[in-house]
């Protein structure tokens, strides 16, 4: 007899369509790509965009009330600690923080006045700095998170991490170091936005489903660009003509980097334990004399037999996006709006990226000193590069820095920021040391590329 047959807690026939239905509505919703107002996106996006354009004036305005709800809900929670507050695990969780998610919270709304009103000093105010984050960042977060926190237990709570990890597993073990549910992580970030493959990992890893290494690498690794902002950057930078041959290069080298990068340092030395509030959660030994494509439905179904109820995945759904909105945003409004001060109006970049000078002379890369910052600047955001590339007449150059920017992944004003607010361990500088060992990985594929096609 098999072990399915043996199995001791049989699931119920209905655990079948619990699996199969949510699980393919979530990858209708997630990782499946459409075509849409002239872009490849997924569902979620979709969504997200309807919000925008229905509502795009008023969004900026809404940000600027859950900023101020944040900051003022934050100090009278770590303040006065009312009773209230102090009894209910959802407003505790949402609004008591340390010291330095409070200063972030106060100065985030102070950031987020400034840019609106357009007030204080320009710097800080700016369209090109608090105003970017405002106007065209914090938008994108705001709805994509509302759409993508609340669907998300379509994706990882019916059975389709289990039935694509179990079939993946022997795959990506031995490629990527890294168990095969890890895949939905990565497809997420490809098909719609790379935040979202970072939530599904910040998720699965505080369930109990990844260890910390694990966590570390998917989240630095796998959350790759989508093809629709890749396209988006690839026509800023002026190479929208190559964009086939240049994903392919954003491709190649990001496959490289996924492959290295899990085994050396810092990555490499992060420890294969779980989360220690819930502990290890998933097993994903397959069974001898069973197909993976069996055993990954019979786990699928299991784990669609114990989903929670409706209610209870609605009040999860809505506390990740409140969590979201009311932490994250503060965040990325001053770390965000600091990055992009710090890139537009002080030399730091130009500075530090001398050495780089050299090295893509030797690259035979025209223009070098002009494009050293840029690769550098994608630090701050993933889209300055683009932009202040756009400038540089050479196209192989432009496509160099186009491709490198969209491999780098790290970049604080969004990416960064969510990983380093999350429980995965990543500390500030292991963001800084990933960023420039992606960096050395890639650029050579991406050169090599650039010299082939552009």
């Amino acid at each position: 007899m098999s072990t399915l047959q043996k199995e001791e807690n049989p699931v119920s026939p209905s655990a079948t369509w619990k699996f199969l239905i949510p699980s393919l509505l979530g990858a209708l919703l997630f990782l499946v790509p459409v075509r849409f107002n002239g872009e490849i996106t997924i569902g979620v996006g979709i969504l997200a965009s309807s919000i925008q354009s229905s509502f795009g004036d008023w969004i900026p305005a809404f940000i600027l009330v859950l900023l101020g709800l944040s900051a003022v809900f934050s100090l009278i929670a770590t303040a006065v600690k009312p009773a209230f507050v102090q009894k209910s695990l959802f407003l505790n969780s949402l609004f008591i923080t340390n010291l330095f998610g409070l200063i972030v919270r106060v100065i985030g709304f102070v950031i987020g006045l400034m840019a609106y009103f357009e007030m204080g000093p320009m710097t800080i105010s700016s369209r090109d700095t608090g105003g970017v984050v405002l106007y065209d960042l914090a938008p994108v977060l705001l709805t994509w998170f509302l759409f993508a926190g609340i669907l998300l237990p379509l994706l990882v709570e019916f059975g389709l991490m289990e039935f694509i990890g179990s079939i993946l597993n022997k795959v990506m073990r031995p490629l990527f170091t890294l168990p095969g549910r890890s895949s939905i992580d990565c497809m997420a970030s490809w098909m719609g936005a790379a935040p979202v493959g970072v939530l599904v990992t910040m998720k699965q890893y505080d369930e109990g489903y990844y260890t910390k290494r694990e966590a570390a690498v998917i989240a630095t690794t796998f959350s790759v660009a989508s093809v629709a902002f890749s396209l988006v950057v690839a026509n800023v930078i002026g190479i929208g003509h190559l964009f086939f041959p240049f994903y392919v290069a954003v491709s190649a080298a990001s496959i490289a980097a996924a492959v290295i990068m899990p085994r050396i340092p810092p990555l490499s030395r992060k420890p294969d334990t779980y989360y220690e509030p819930v502990g290890k959660r998933i097993d994903d030994t397959v069974p001898e004399g069973v197909s993976l494509f069996s055993w990954g439905f019979q786990e699928a179904r299991k784990k669609a037999s114990r989903v929670e109820g409706p209610k209870q995945l609605a009040a999860k759904g809505i506390h990740t996006v409140l969590d979201i909105w009311l932490g994250l945003i503060p965040l990325v409004m001053t770390l965000g709006t600091l990055a992009l001060v710090i890139a537009t109006y002080t030399p730091l970049f130009d500075i530090i990226s001398y050495p780089l000078i050299p090295v893509l002379t030797l690259f035979g890369l025209p223009e070098a000193p002009a494009a050293a910052p840029t690769i550098l600047v994608g630090f701050a955001d993933m889209f300055l590069p683009a932009v202040l590339g756009s400038g540089i007449e050479s196209e192989l150059t432009r496509f160099v820095i186009a491709g490198i920017s969209l491999t780098q992944l790290i970049y604080m004003s969004e990416i960064g920021i969510l990983i380093l607010r999350s429980n995965i361990p990543v500390k500030f500088y292991e963001l800084v040391l990933i960023f420039i060992l992606r960096t050395i990985i890639t650029l050579p594929i991406i050169v090599l590329f650039a010299h082939l096609f552009a």
